[in-house]
């Protein structure tokens, strides 16, 4: 099990990687096994994932057509 531990220098790289790309199962059951003994990582976690989700809704967004600013209104 020693193989699995992760220090938060460690997580916080793997919490990032995975918004590119999917992680191997030893890095997503080290970086689970971390997030549940660790106090402030879990934090970091939740603050990624808003951003992540933030940014979907952003990109999603349309406010209607725009206008073009050369038209009279």
């Amino acid at each position: 099990m020693i193989w699995l531990r992760r220090t938060c220098k460690e997580a916080v790289t793997l919490m990032v990687a995975k918004e590119d790309r999917p992680l191997p199962v030893t890095d997503r059951v080290a970086l689970r096994m971390h997030l549940w003994a660790c106090t402030a990582c879990p934090k970091f976690d939740r603050q990624m994932r808003t951003i992540h989700h933030a940014m979907q809704q952003w990109r999603e967004h349309t406010d209607g057509p725009i206008s073009d600013a050369s038209e009279p209104l």
